[in-house]
């Protein structure tokens, strides 16, 4: 788990960080930019990402994500977190939506949030870039006006913690849009795991919707709305297959692999497969912060 935050204020107004937060052991990580403002402070680093080629190969989730905020009722001023930013791709989307706001780009990987701060940088002080997990405080001072979060949650292994968190820097009233694996999520891969004796995402969470449900009203949230949805998706042969497992599915399995060795794992499980394609089932998720 990682928790980072900026020693006094964010770049972006009104979003501010108390001189002392109980956390762990600090590391500090200066960014290339030199900017005092732009120093992270992190107690420890998760797994990360290829943000490059995740950037090139989640056509999906950018779709997907795309609807998800056509959900999210918005008047065009708020204060939205984007929780799980991955490379900046939705959150450009979201800042469309909101031209009098602005948006904390949140997510617990350095190497996509210096993808996204490259991607949105015309947006200026309108976004702030936060490294952090969601299933612990997050740093922020003040409440936000929504949030939106997209093919996230999942990753997270505590949901009843990470509701809790969602709940607690959301303002009442709040909006929540959020979609993430549900369960049934990769069922084809699953069974390629197992096997090959590897651990068929036994750390995600793909919850039903009634589960969620409870853990949702169980934080604080209301007029909750859960449902799923199969999203089977097709890729043009097996090495996009094999890139995208690799980089997206997979990353956890193959993060401590050489590139060999990665590559040859991705490849053993796409053969294992039906078809060119995974089988993902989407978990929606529709909610308002209590009153």
């Amino acid at each position: 788990m990682c928790v980072a935050f900026f020693p006094r204020r964010l770049s972006l107004p009104n979003i501010t960080v108390p001189d002392a937060l109980p956390i762990r052991p600090v590391t500090k990580v200066t960014e290339p930019t030199g900017d005092p403002r732009r120093t992270l402070y992190r107690s420890c680093v998760p797994r990360d990402w290829d943000a490059a080629t995740y950037d090139r190969v989640a056509d999906p989730q950018f779709r997907w994500g795309a609807a998800v905020i056509d959900r999210l009722e918005l008047a065009g001023d708020e204060t939205v977190l984007d929780a799980g930013c991955g490379s900046g791709r939705v959150t450009e989307l979201l800042l469309e939506r909101l031209p009098a706001g602005r948006v904390v780009a949140l997510d617990g990987s350095a190497s996509m949030l210096d993808r996204a701060r490259t991607r949105l940088g015309r947006f200026g002080e309108r976004v702030a870039f936060v490294l952090a997990d969601l299933g612990a405080s997050l740093p922020l001072d003040e409440p936000v006006d929504a949030i939106l979060s997209t093919a996230t949650f999942h990753w997270v292994p505590d949901h009843d913690a990470l509701f809790r968190t969602l709940a607690a820097v959301a303002r009442p009233g709040a909006r929540l849009a959020a979609q993430c694996g549900g369960a049934g999520n990769l069922a084809t891969v699953v069974t390629a795991l197992r096997e090959l004796g590897a651990d068929p995402f036994s750390t995600k969470v793909f919850a039903t919707p009634e589960e969620t449900d409870a853990r949702l009203h169980a934080a604080g949230f209301v007029d909750v709305d859960c449902w799923l949805h199969d999203k089977p998706t097709p890729f043009d042969d097996l090495e996009a297959l094999e890139t995208f497992l690799r980089t997206v599915a997979l990353g956890d399995h193959v993060a401590a692999m050489t590139d060999a060795g990665a590559s040859a794992f991705a490849h053993e499980v796409a053969v294992r497969l039906p078809e060119t394609a995974l089988d993902y089932v989407r978990l929606n998720i529709l909610a308002r912060r209590a009153s």
